[in-house]
């Protein structure tokens, strides 16, 4: 099961990107709707600029988030995908390792490689990207260099935010929930967008955002994912083009209070680059 190549890790993850752009996803900037003051076009140059940083294969992980970052901002002028970079990356330099093992396995060994210069350059991302409602923290804050490795600084905020934990669980929710989920629903469905948009209301309704958590608190993070499950007919056991209207009813409340899950779109982001990965390593094994 040989590695992929730079070219097929970025048309990877840009596929990835688009696809969840064209989907429906309740809360976030897809095709159908803008939102939280941006369009889908921010979102796609932006994941253009950060496509070739993602695959730079012989970087370090936190040298390609902070340059896919400054990429990222150059482009777009905001901040469109520091969550996307952070749970790819790691994808990424997995996909790229010339081992037998599957794709989790790889990421395990690329999780257990980071240092305290990939932790430094995180930090300076973090920094750069400023994403909403980041505040403080009491121990090894991002508005100071770390003092300790990426995994360990991760493990010591997962319990304020999924990306962090998903470091520490080497990648629990899309690899345990999301591919499932994925699979289940591509079975299923009319079309990958439905695919997509199912995969987006199954990920709302089993986590609290941590990105909604942040801004507005771990009450409306869970009022939302209440609202998820209890819309669950109009997405499970997948959704329908006949209801996408009323998901777009949701979309629209969503936006109106300022409420974007955008934790939520990180993760299915990574799980169609995932699955993308895994598919693309497996028609590499020999029969």
């Amino acid at each position: 099961m040989p590695r992929l190549s730079e070219a097929e890790i970025s048309e990877l993850f840009l596929a990835a990107c688009r696809a969840e752009l064209a989907a429906l996803k309740p809360g976030n900037v897809h095709v159908h709707a803008g939102g939280h003051g941006m369009e889908t076009a921010q979102f796609e140059v932006s994941a253009e600029a950060a496509a070739p940083w993602i695959a730079a294969h012989g970087e370090k992980v936190g040298t390609r988030i902070l340059r896919a970052v400054e990429a990222s901002f150059a482009a777009a002028g905001c901040n469109t995908n520091l969550g996307i970079l952070l749970l790819c990356t790691p994808l990424a330099a997995a996909a790229a390792m010339n081992l037998e093992q599957g794709l989790r396995d790889r990421l395990r060994a690329v999780l257990d490689g980071l240092d305290g210069g990939d932790a430094a350059a995180v930090y300076a991302a973090i920094r750069r990207a400023q994403p909403g409602g980041l505040g403080s923290a009491p121990q090894q804050d991002v508005a100071v260099p770390p003092t300790i490795g990426l995994l360990e600084a991760m493990q010591l905020a997962a319990g304020r935010d999924r990306i962090a934990l998903n470091y520490t669980t080497c990648f629990a929710d899309i690899f345990d929930f999301g591919l499932p989920e994925l699979r289940r629903a591509r079975a299923l469905a009319g079309d990958e967008t439905l695919a997509i948009t199912t995969l987006h209301m199954a990920y709302l309704a089993q986590f609290a955002d941590s990105h909604i958590v942040r801004k507005h608190g771990e009450a409306v993070a869970n009022d939302v994912r209440r609202q998820a499950g209890a819309l669950a007919e109009l997405w499970q056991p997948v959704a329908l083009r006949d209801n996408l209207p009323k998901l777009l009813d949701f979309d629209a409340d969503l936006k109106r209070r300022n409420v974007n899950p955008g934790t939520t779109a990180d993760l299915v982001v990574a799980t169609l680059f995932a699955a993308s990965v895994c598919d693309a390593l497996g028609a590499r094994q020999p029969a």
